[in-house]
């Protein structure tokens, strides 16, 4: 079948001071505003960054996030706290652990101590321990400590530890750990940043009070600006046969595409080091987009669940100045990792969770000119997910714009003759600031498929393409309430592909 455009016509929705440890939820009520997320994790109210802590714990996500208790700006950073059955629903808990004594909370880690190696658990039981950046205000002198708290209540509750810090190297700059159990070692590691050293450096402790330093990584890769919450991790093969070790670190500023982002090196850690891998795309950007810093691992996943790394979707350029109120700031989708391996080198590949919220479920044979021809309606509300395949490129340029109206839209789109995926949100609606238009481009391989999976919110779009192995975030602040979704170019000649369209249910 050849296939000259393709037009959907979509609607969106029309929309006529926290407790600290206690016990009660937020309610999941007052979600509608209109640039409010529908399938991310964001506060009821206030400022948010960095996720933090994320545990999975007696049958429960815990999603910890640098908050604001206070307002709708940084300062007073505290630990949010968000629980899910299934990395989805999420339900918003008071602050976790607050700011005291003009410390501030920064980013850290949570930990299952199964065998009670602190010391802080009850007896015969597991707990959970989290290990965070304590940030001194600069009347306190500055300093960035490594410390640490304990709940005995399914993260309910945090009691400090009473001889806090646990680590001081007596810097100014010096945060993020990321701390895992290492089998091998039979000890915890800790990877933590060195910001304006560009490296990270790894402890060891057999209880998660004294640590032993063990090597330092890096400069390596993307020296522009900060590095900052850096993640050890192991992936497995998309195979299932094999797993590689990663080492995702996050830049600010000075990222590829402005700003903030993050880069990952594949390599080998022998429980003291970590080695970065020299074959093909074993150096890469975990996000090739604008809006996804920070992102950080899941502890204590059921075994054989595959990894699962959730980021900030925002941008410090411009994250202060977002058109979004009674709230700021957003988590991306979670997504789950592997690793390919094929003529063109490695490849890091993530999937989105998002296959649980699909309802109303459409497909595109042949790309039908008209999607309402293939789903017998005109409007497709969001927030939504449309997958293509193309079976081979149909002209240099192609792809598909996401119109607001005539004036306004955001084209993903395949350009073959640079070899690359980009997203063009410089015409999509607001923006906040002069740093937000962006054409946003990442390398193609060109053996991989030409795919795309498209995840749809009121303000954001996420791109996975090429397998999984490129990954791009952007915020869009769309003007308008309809609009309508078009292939590009119109006379392309689209005879070998298909899609899939799914409108998501409300996490809330």
């Amino acid at each position: 079948m050849r296939i000259c455009q393709l037009l959907v016509c979509f609607a969106m929705v029309t929309f006529p001071g926290l407790p600290v440890n206690g016990q009660a939820s937020i309610p999941n009520s007052g979600y509608d505003q209109p640039y409010r997320p529908q399938v991310h994790f964001s506060p009821k109210k206030n400022w948010t960054n960095d996720p933090n802590g994320l545990v999975f714990f007696r049958g429960e996500y815990h999603l910890f996030f640098q908050y604001n208790p206070f307002g709708d700006q940084w300062g007073h950073m505290s630990w949010g706290h968000a629980v899910s059955p299934d990395l989805l629903h999420w339900r918003e808990l008071p602050v976790a652990i607050p700011e005291r004594d003009g410390v501030m909370i920064f980013t850290g880690s949570v930990v299952v101590d199964r065998k009670n190696t602190s010391g802080l658990c009850s007896t015969g039981s597991d707990c959970l321990v989290a290990i965070y950046t304590g940030d001194s205000n600069p009347s306190a002198g500055h300093l960035e400590t490594q410390n640490i708290a304990y709940s005995l209540d399914n993260g309910r509750t945090w009691t400090r530890y009473e001889k806090n810090p646990v680590l001081d190297l007596h810097l100014s700059d010096f945060r993020d750990p990321s701390v895992s159990w290492n089998e091998e070692t039979n000890r915890w590691i800790m990877a933590i940043s060195l910001p304006k050293e560009h490296k990270v450096r790894f402890y060891s402790s057999p209880n998660l009070k004294e640590w032993t330093q063990l090597s330092d990584f890096g400069p390596a890769g993307n020296t522009s600006g900060d590095w900052e919450c850096p993640d050890l991790l192991t992936i497995p093969s998309d195979k299932g046969k094999d797993s590689i070790w990663a080492l995702k670190v996050g830049l600010n500023p000075g990222a590829l595409q402005g700003g903030s982002g993050e880069q990952y090196f594949l390599g080998s850690f022998d429980g003291k080091a970590f080695t970065a891998s020299t074959a093909p795309g074993a150096y890469g950007w975990t996000n090739y987009g604008k809006d996804d810093y920070c992102a950080i691992s899941f502890n204590g996943l059921p075994k054989g669940q595959r990894p699962v790394l959730i980021g900030w979707m925002n941008n410090w350029q411009y994250a202060s100045k977002l058109p979004t109120s009674p709230w700021r700031g957003q988590m991306s989708l979670p997504r789950r990792l592997s690793f390919l391996k094929d003529g063109a080198g490695l490849g890091l590949k993530q999937e989105p969770v998002v296959a649980a919220l699909r309802t109303k479920a459409f497909s595109i044979p042949g790309m039908s000119p008209n999607l309402s021809d293939a789903t017998k309606k005109d409007t497709v509300r969001v927030p939504y997910e449309l997958k293509l395949q193309f079976g081979h490129p149909p002209a240099s340029v192609f792809g598909v714009r996401l119109y607001s109206d005539e004036d306004h839209w955001t084209e993903v789109g395949f350009d073959t003759a640079k070899k690359e995926l980009y997203v063009d949100r410089t015409k999509s609606g607001i923006s906040p600031s002069t740093d937000f238009p962006a054409r946003t481009a990442a390398p193609l391989v060109t053996s991989r498929p030409y795919d795309l999976d498209l995840v749809v919110d009121r303000s954001s779009v996420e791109v996975f393409a090429q397998e999984g192995t490129i990954a791009m975030t952007n915020l869009v602040y769309p003007p308008s309430q309809k609009g309508t979704i078009r292939l590009f170019p119109q006379n392309g000649e689209f005879d070998k592909a298909s899609g899939n369209l799914w409108e998501l249910k409300s996490i809330w």
